[in-house]
């Protein structure tokens, strides 16, 4: 039987050399590009405004925000958190939205949450909405398919529906 195995194997120095050569570059070559394809997934973290901040100015974003400071003018993201110690006094627009602290002016959310903490003086235009028990509001709620168009369109028909 030994005598088998060795007769169907082409020569003794292609078995040397076979090991050797497929063990290092083929697995690594495979798990290179599977790393370089999953490196753009990463998602940074949220940006952290402090709570000694204060910005005068409108912020743009396609990523996340935790605001602890005083923001004076409109902040657009994907998700914005509202720290307990902040202030925003301007329009806020984002997919999701959670307001622990102050804001004075509109809030624009597909999900919008306001905490027990929340103190929210302006106008609140959202998909879903939830107000935890203790949350102050002064303003109107409006629902919209979609909220995150300031078009009249989009306010027009869901105003017809809720009638």
């Amino acid at each position: 039987m030994f005598s088998k195995s060795k007769i169907n194997e082409p020569s003794p120095s292609a078995d040397a050399s076979k090991p050797a050569t497929p063990a290092s570059p083929a697995p690594a070559a495979p798990k290179a590009s599977e790393f370089k394809a999953s490196a753009p997934k990463a998602k940074p973290p949220a940006s952290l405004l402090s709570a000694d901040l204060h910005i005068t100015g409108n912020m743009k974003t396609t990523g996340d925000i935790n605001v602890e400071g005083t923001v004076e003018g409109d902040i657009r993201a994907h998700l914005l958190t509202i720290g307990e110690s902040a202030t925003i006094k301007g329009e806020v627009i984002a997919d999701d939205v959670v307001v622990n602290g102050r804001v004075v002016g509109r809030v624009r959310g597909l999900k919008v949450r306001l905490t027990s903490t929340a103190r929210v003086e302006g106008d609140i235009i959202h998909k879903t909405i939830a107000i935890e028990s203790g949350a102050h509001f002064e303003g109107s709620v409006q629902r919209q398919d979609d909220p995150l168009n300031s078009g009249g369109k989009g306010a027009a028909a869901p105003a017809a529906k809720a009638e």
